[in-house]
């Protein structure tokens, strides 16, 4: 049973919490020292216990907070991709990216395939796991990114946009290819690759193979450019022409027959 001594030091307590931002730490007092009272842990045990509560907390907020900050338009993890469905792409490959060695690299990521072929599922696992890592990521289409740039170049921030995409560990670039590019955009597009070049990571899914680029892009050396950019020490997954969904399903349905 507490006391008014513990009563008053508990409010002294969450009155210091709460001047020096340790949210964590306010709440979760009177539970971690009932616990001690009840454990007869020692002072030290005590505080311990306290202080790892409120860093496990923030760190759980940062990882929200980063998660929120790439956009994703879904969540999708690695190891939710059902590799069975997917011949081309091996559990290996997908083991080795998540660990992120290729984002200390500054390595490019490919992602190739028709339309419905699990790209984009890749592509936001890519990006989760690099946010769990404590990676800032960022999540956009092709068309999107363009748009965003072009309006940038239009009010004068352009520098300020192409900074701001360069503080990025991961960008992630979805559906190259979907919508044509002019040449305008195609230059603040190669600007955004360049800036990351070795430097920082840029994963992209694209449903056109890299010789059919010349159709999204109106100028033939500006695709050289890029594609060299971006194939350079890259990672290159290819994942088909077949629904991924479809695939999945008759993997599952195989799975049931055998069992």
């Amino acid at each position: 049973m507490s006391t008014r001594s513990d009563e008053a030091a508990l409010a002294a307590i969450g009155a210091a919490a709460k001047e020096l931002r340790l949210p964590t730490l306010r709440a979760e007092v009177a539970r971690v020292a009932e616990i001690a009272t009840r454990e007869r842990q020692s002072y030290l045990v005590f505080l311990s216990e306290l202080l790892a509560a409120e860093v496990d907390d923030r760190a759980e907020r940062r990882r929200a907070r980063r998660i929120a900050d790439a956009k994703f338009p879904r969540l999708k993890r690695l190891s939710e991709f059902n590799v069975d469905a997917v011949k081309t792409i091996q559990a290996a490959q997908l083991a080795t990216l998540a660990h992120g060695h290729y984002l200390s690299a500054g390595e490019p990521v490919v992602l190739l395939g028709d339309s419905g072929t699990g790209k984009t599922h890749l592509l936001i696992g890519l990006g989760l796991a690099a946010c769990e890592q404590g990676r800032r990521v960022r999540y956009t289409t092709c068309a999107q990114l363009v748009n965003e740039l072009v309006e940038a170049a239009d009010e004068r921030v352009l520098s300020r946009v192409v900074a701001r995409y360069g503080r990025l560990d991961l960008l992630l670039l979805d559906e190259v290819g979907y919508v044509q590019i002019d040449h305008r955009g195609a230059e603040l597009l190669f600007q955004i690759i360049t800036e990351r070049e070795e430097r920082a990571s840029i994963a992209l899914a694209s449903n056109l193979p890299f010789s059919e680029w010349g159709a999204v892009f109106p100028d033939r050396r500006l695709v050289a450019a890029i594609v060299d950019r971006i194939t350079f020490n890259a990672h290159i997954l290819e994942t088909g022409t077949e629904s991924y969904r479809l695939r999945t399903s008759k993997s599952v349905a195989r799975r049931s027959k055998a069992g």
